[in-house]
């Protein structure tokens, strides 16, 4: 068989398409079409509609947000109640302590909305109003506590159903909260609104199942409620007698604080703003107002059916599962004994909702953790979006980190709640700190201070006071976990910083010394590229020295052999600049302008300069299509890359920073493209 002969431009390049064809990019692989059908095909970022499509109203917002808020129900009350131990005439208090509670925070968390409308959260408002110090302690708090609300989440709903399952199948619980969490981990890959979206009608069963429960239980002892508030009022004063008023405002105080798990959640909507829809702040002050209504409603009311039941502790069973046994295990309508049925459902109810409160986990951890590694407190990937539009490195060390605490406590609910209790307190501590200090800072300015300052000083006394009980009461059974945890994180985030920080300073003398070269003495401007010429494609991220270092060092190895220099990039969507309607626009922009200035910077010195763009999630795969078409175009071109050089490399010098260059020369090299890394040297020790 003869084979035809190869163009003369790119020989061996056409002979290998006849040895093995190159890959086709638009006959995806069998591995890509498996992805696109478990993950969904890529979302469009250059569509104008695209935040449209991804933000979330108030309802979703209410479904994915508020979840994590409503489904504390199931726990918060229960260790609460269980404090109380034989005094649970208390809890009528703790009903009133706790309603009052969740309408302080839920308030103060309108604020945060309503000043920092740009997302962040606790970690946001820690960092402007407190210093970047305490914004970091305040965002290691928050991760830790978002992998902890996954974890709580999930072994709670699995205690749920084990509250009415076999004996002889909880050795397999631990398993199923594992299986749980996978399941979790590939439904938020997808992107946040189809997960929340699946999950809605799951939100709304456990809403309708649990306004029956509350108003049951209420209404069955509609005619004893005077005694029952008669004989409570006795039981106190007899307490007080008994044991004194300090020992009694300390076991209440105790209780309210071992159900400090009830507030967890609330603070979601104001890490996620971002993810709503316009207008966000509206949007997130509705979302606030839904989420206080029904967690003081569902928590408050479960908490009171406990006492006017008469509620005690059986066996690991949960105390909703007891108490929907109390009510309706003899239910009965024409005849038809439905009571077991509905206390089923209930549970199961209850299980769904807490697996979809483990989406706040993997919808806001990931999102702070973005928001640190933009700040550089983190590796810079974690703000890298997939295709789907999901900080999917932010999805995966969320779920593994939670899978690594659901093995360590063996989805031990009592461990958990103490681990994930104290995070929350800290970052509302820090969160309400920075508020008073905003509002007495700007007194003058603002001629609703007083209030404002009442409200956030009032939550800062009560976060702080539940803070420090917890801490006393649970350091050694659990709560010092926490804390180690949470202190390597911040002094790992801080390790990073320097890092960063000094490599930052390696590559400014670097951006000094080759952006201010004069240019030559020429004075007519260089004829337009040609593509049947040698070309120099050079792959660069913005405007710096270290681009120039690039042509600089082409120029010296391979002199006066190319006549053409393609500057190809491409405008990364992030976590950092996906942030609204126009984002992307904006970003393209600014990517087209930096372009520019090389393509100016080689005319100055007498270089014919052009560029190519394209915009993406993921700048490997993009780059790679884009340097394929600039291939046919400059037939006779060599691609280059840069990557940083330390003096030492170290371990962790690869995963801190990307590696693209690399990645892409495998890509392109495979493709038959002929590809240079050069190395740019980085005095790491530089001060």
């Amino acid at each position: 068989m003869r084979l035809p002969a190869p163009s003369p431009d790119r020989g061996f390049y056409n002979f290998l398409q006849l040895i093995e064809p190159m890959d086709n990019p638009d006959s995806p692989s069998r591995k890509k079409r498996w992805r696109d059908v478990v993950l969904g095909q890529p979302r469009d970022v250059k569509d104008p509609e695209i935040f449209h499509h991804v933000s979330l109203v108030a309802f979703l917002a209410w479904v994915g947000l508020g979840a994590d808020g409503l489904s504390s129900s199931a726990y918060g009350p229960d260790q609460a109640y269980r404090t109380l131990g034989t005094h649970s005439h208390l809890a009528i208090a703790l009903v009133a302590m706790t309603a009052v509670t969740i309408s302080i925070i839920s308030i103060a968390y309108s604020d945060v909305i309503q000043h920092f409308p740009g997302g962040g959260g606790g970690y946001l408002v820690a960092t402007k109003l407190l210093g970047n110090k305490a914004g970091v302690v305040s965002g290691c708090a928050l991760l830790v506590d978002y992998v902890l609300t996954i974890s709580t989440s999930v072994a709670s709903g699995c205690d749920a159903l084990w509250s009415f399952l076999p004996v002889h199948l909880a050795a397999f619980k631990l398993t199923v909260e594992i299986v749980v969490l996978l399941l979790l981990i590939v439904l938020n890959l997808r992107g946040v609104r189809e997960s929340v979206t699946i999950l809605a009608p799951i939100f709304l069963f456990f809403i309708l199942t649990h306004v029956i429960l509350i108003f049951w239980a209420i209404g069955s002892h509609f005619t004893q409620l005077p005694t029952i508030f008669n004989q409570a009022s006795l039981d106190f004063h007899g307490s007080v007698k008994a044991l004194g008023f300090a020992p009694v405002a300390f076991l209440l105080l105790r209780a309210y604080s071992m159900g400090g798990g009830t507030y967890t959640g609330i603070e979601a909507v104001s890490n996620g703003v971002t993810m709503l829809r316009e207008p966000r702040v509206k949007t997130g002050k509705k979302t606030m107002l839904l989420m206080a209504a029904s967690l003081a409603f569902t928590a408050g009311g479960i908490l009171f059916a406990y006492m006017l039941v008469d509620v005690h502790p059986d066996g690991d069973k949960t105390l909703n599962a007891v108490l929907l046994e109390r009510l309706f295990n003899g239910w009965s309508i024409g005849g038809l004994h439905i009571g077991p049925t509905f206390v089923v459902a209930s549970l199961v109810a209850e299980a769904a909702l807490l697996f979809v409160a483990a989406q706040t986990g993997f919808l806001d951890g990931p999102r702070i953790l973005s928001n640190m590694a933009v700040d550089s407190w983190m590796p810079h990937r974690f703000a890298q979006l997939s295709n789907r539009l999901v900080t999917q490195n932010g999805v995966f060390l969320m779920g593994f980190a939670a899978m690594a605490t659901l093995l360590y406590t063996r989805g031990d609910i009592a461990t958990l709640l103490v681990m994930y209790s104290i995070n929350v307190f800290l970052t509302f501590s820090l969160t309400e700190l920075g508020m008073v200090r905003h509002w007495i800072q700007d007194r003058h300015k603002e001629p609703v201070w007083k209030r404002k300052l009442a409200i956030h000083g009032t939550g800062l006394v009560l976060c702080v006071s539940i803070l420090c009980v917890t801490i006393y009461e649970k350091f050694l059974q659990g709560g010092w976990i926490t804390l180690v945890c949470t202190g390597a994180m911040i002094t790992l985030c801080f390790l990073i910083r320097r890092h960063y920080r000094r490599t930052r300073r390696a590559l400014h003398r670097l951006d000094t010394e080759l952006t201010s070269l004069p240019p030559s003495n020429r004075h007519e401007a260089p004829p337009p590229v040609d593509p049947k010429e040698p070309t120099a494609v050079i792959t660069v991220s913005g405007f710096s020295g270290f681009g120039l270092h690039e042509l600089l060092s082409i120029n010296q190895i391979f002199p006066r052999h190319f006549k053409n220099f393609l500057f190809v990039s491409v405008a990364v969507v992030d976590s950092g600049n996906f942030k609204g309607e126009g984002a992307v626009a904006e970003l393209e922009e600014e990517t087209r302008a930096s372009l520019e200035k090389y393509v100016q910077w080689c005319h100055n010195h007498g270089l014919r300069a052009a560029w190519r763009m394209a915009t993406g999630t993921e700048a490997i795969g993009t780059l790679e299509a884009l340097c394929r078409e600039v291939a046919q175009e400059f037939k006779r071109s060599v691609f280059f890359g840069g990557k940083l050089v330390f003096r030492e490399e170290r371990w962790y010098h690869k995963f801190l920073h990307n590696e693209t260059g690399y990645a892409l020369q495998r890509r392109l090299q495979f493709a038959g493209l002929p590809t240079i890394i050069l190395p740019i040297r980085i005095l790491e020790e530089a001060k």
